[in-house]
């Protein structure tokens, strides 16, 4: 079964390109059908029998690749390239039970491929989008609970005010709505969602927070609350939560071209390779 990693399409501002291990793409170019080639295409299954005593289960042999040959006979095949860090899913990553996208190329034209299954287990189904997707951040978070609790455990032996605290939380607050997204700095760890990305606050924020927390703290508590910040600031509570929303864009499908000979020789080639 494929495995899916926590790479998308936010990991390419901030990590070097890798290269993908995602199983192989081939497209039926009369149906636009998409079939994944893994290692597993001709696993046999396993029919279980209640009995008593045990007995051994039938097994059902399969061939999906070649089933998708069959199906396709004298069809136009072309295998897709997949593009890196292009995955992306609107829930957590370990949800086995959901829709997820990511393009794929023929070097001439790119697509979305919809990846899904309706239980979980259903194999998993390809759809070649015609089109795009975008992503738009919708919000930018501070994570006020984990914020509250983590000051709450630090100052233990002289414990802030509620008031202060709800004082700090709605200044932080105010800091991270002028905050550009676009400009901050992503936390190498991944989030389990990949539209949730955490991010670190601007040097520029960081002194106006700082400037600004002295109308609410004094002496002594300002240097706690100071270096709390600090603490916090790029792999704590203090790291700031973008929300995205994802957006399929669909066009109409391009007029079919020729395929180059060569194409359709390797296409050929790969079903002798079966």
């Amino acid at each position: 079964m494929e495995r899916e990693t926590n790479s998308g399409p936010f990991r390419s501002r901030f990590r070097k390109p890798r290269r993908t291990t995602m199983n192989r793409l081939v497209r039926c170019i009369h149906c636009d059908e998409v079939f994944c080639r893994t290692p597993f295409d001709r696993d046999p299954e396993y029919a279980p029998q209640p009995s008593f005593p045990p007995v051994p289960s039938p097994v059902i042999e399969r061939d999906d690749f070649g089933d998708f040959l069959r199906n396709h006979d004298g069809h136009r095949l072309e295998e897709l390239t997949i593009i890196q860090d292009s995955f992306v899913s609107e829930k957590d990553y370990v949800e086995p039970v959901k829709a997820s996208y990511f393009k794929a190329t023929n070097g001439r034209e790119s697509f979305v491929i919809k990846k899904f299954r309706k239980a979980i287990a259903d194999p998993l189904t390809y759809q070649l989008i015609h089109g795009d997707y975008r992503l738009e951040c919708i919000s930018l978070e501070i994570q006020s609970e984990a914020i509250a609790k983590q000051l709450r455990y630090e100052f233990k032996s002289i414990p802030l005010a509620a008031s202060k605290v709800e004082a700090f939380l709605r200044l932080y607050r105010r800091v991270a709505q002028g905050m550009d997204v676009e400009r901050l700095e992503r936390v190498s760890e991944e989030s389990s969602n990949p539209l949730q990305v955490y991010f670190i606050m601007d040097e520029v924020s960081l002194m106006f927070l700082l400037r600004n927390c002295r109308n609410i703290f004094e002496g002594q508590q300002y240097n706690e609350i100071e270096a709390f910040i600090q603490r916090q600031r790029e792999d704590g509570v203090l790291l700031l939560k973008a929300n995205y929303r994802l957006e399929i864009i669909e066009k109409a499908r391009a007029k079919s071209r020729t395929l180059p000979v060569g194409t359709a020789l390797k296409i050929e080639k790969a079903k002798e390779n079966i």
